[in-house]
């Protein structure tokens, strides 16, 4: 395999794993796809995707990975979510991630989502007393974590799309 072609599928292979990234909460998808452009640019020598197309998705990978946090964050607060309550779910979705590990992808997001949610009622209700605000606390968690997901898969689908126009067309 020459050089080219290693470089060439590298970054191909790391831009379809930040697609699984988008889903798969535990990795950095659209990072991954930003780092993918980089080597498949380096091994074109940066003659079809250049510094200011790589600049363009950077940006967009930390929009992407600041609006997941900032999102959910601020959407949660808006709503009356305690800060401990987002410690809790994010212990809980990483907890829950990684018990349920062993079946693969579905799992870890299976387990992350759940364990992310109880983590949240559970402290929610022991800080208030009220299962209806818990419950009202973790809805509005829930909705601002999928918005912010489907946030991310929007700006991972622009990065390709960018990526693509500039290698190929």
């Amino acid at each position: 395999m020459t050089e080219l072609n290693f470089y060439y599928l590298a970054g191909y292979a790391l831009i379809l794993l930040g697609l699984v990234g988008v889903i798969v909460p535990l990795l950095p998808g659209p990072l991954l796809i930003w780092l993918g452009a980089l080597v498949w640019a380096w091994g074109d020598g940066f003659v079809r995707v250049n510094w200011v197309v790589l600049a363009v998705l950077g940006v967009l990978a930390l929009l992407a990975w600041a609006s997941d946090l900032l999102l959910t964050t601020a959407m949660s607060r808006r709503s009356g979510v305690s800060w401990k309550a987002i410690a809790g779910a994010i212990a809980g979705g990483i907890l829950g991630g990684v018990l349920l590990v062993e079946i693969p992808i579905i799992g870890t997001l299976f387990g992350a989502l759940v364990g992310a949610m109880l983590g949240m009622l559970v402290v929610e209700w022991f800080d208030k007393r009220n299962l209806r605000q818990a419950l009202r606390a973790t809805w509005s968690y829930l909705v601002s974590s999928l918005l912010a997901s489907a946030l991310e898969i929007v700006i991972a689908g622009v990065m390709v799309g960018i990526f693509v126009w500039q290698a190929w067309l």
